[in-house]
């Protein structure tokens, strides 16, 4: 893939735009192979939002890294990134200081993001030197743009912490969980007319940590939305998200996150864990 947009002589002039320019690396065969357009799994063998709580038994489930079509129509994603040399301060870290500018949001993938927006007033609390890093995430709407599989789309993602995802937090600690970022939002085609809105979705990214570093375990749940803290399926009766939007995604978080993990520990120790 080709990168998506190039940079502003401003953005050049910052010292972690050789970022940019890096040749992005290749996911291993595993994962790839997991997210193949003619090799999707089993629906059976896949996780419903209402049961986001089994991701805090130990183990693993039958299928990590997969997607398919549920039986409702909706669109699931499941996918078991291993990070070695990351830790959960630098994730903490890169989920709030990303946002704060277009640049940073593409050295992450390069091929597929192309920029990001948040609000003044979540800007001003990303910037507060006296708020949590993890309240920085919390709360927050990201506009970001990319293409994740099938052309360049505005997606709106708010985070929110994770009892609004429906996380037991009596059992939400170590080691069954390090940390979670997730959320739920919606998507559209850029330059879309209001009524070409797709599906919306729930998205999770489950932090376990690993010797070594730590495992990215990830689910999309597309068509549904959070209502009051509970997942509501959002499809029209007889509505399928399509296969090409599904497997688009699972393939770009697999290359997405296997490039951030190759670079986020060196950002991280270049920029001493800043923001901004």
């Amino acid at each position: 893939m080709v990168k998506t947009r190039e940079l502003t002589a401003q953005e050049k002039a910052k010292p972690y735009a050789k970022y940019f320019y890096r040749p992005v690396d290749d996911p291993d065969g595993e994962l790839m192979e997991g997210v193949r357009p003619d090799n999707p799994m089993d629906p059976a063998k896949a996780l419903y939002p209402e049961d986001i709580n089994r991701l805090l038994d130990p183990g693993y489930h039958e299928v990590e890294t997969g997607w398919c079509n549920l039986p409702n129509g909706a669109g699931y994603i499941c996918v078991n990134n291993k990070m070695p040399g990351v830790t959960v301060n630098m994730l903490d870290w890169w989920f709030a200081w990303h946002s704060l500018a277009g640049l940073h949001y593409a050295i992450w993938y390069p091929p597929g993001h192309y920029d990001i927006n948040i609000s003044q007033k979540d800007r001003a609390r990303v910037l507060d030197p006296n708020l949590p890093v993890k309240e920085k995430i919390y709360g927050r709407t990201d506009h970001v743009v990319e293409d994740v599989g099938t052309g360049p789309e505005d997606i709106f993602i708010y985070f929110c912490h994770p009892a609004e995802l429906g996380f037991d937090m009596n059992r939400f600690h170590p080691p069954a969980v390090a940390a979670v970022y997730g959320g739920y939002g919606l998507d559209m085609p850029q330059n879309a007319e209001p009524w070409a809105i797709r599906a919306p979705a729930i998205m999770c990214h489950f932090i376990r940590e690993i010797p070594g570093g730590i495992e990215f375990r990830t689910r999309f749940w597309m068509g549904y939305t959070l209502i009051d803290g509970k997942p509501v399926m959002m499809l029209p009766y007889g509505v399928r998200v399509p296969e090409v939007a599904i497997q688009g995604l699972a393939e770009h978080n697999v290359r997405e996150y296997t490039n951030l993990r190759n670079v986020l520990p060196q950002i991280y120790t270049e920029l001493g864990g800043r923001i901004p």
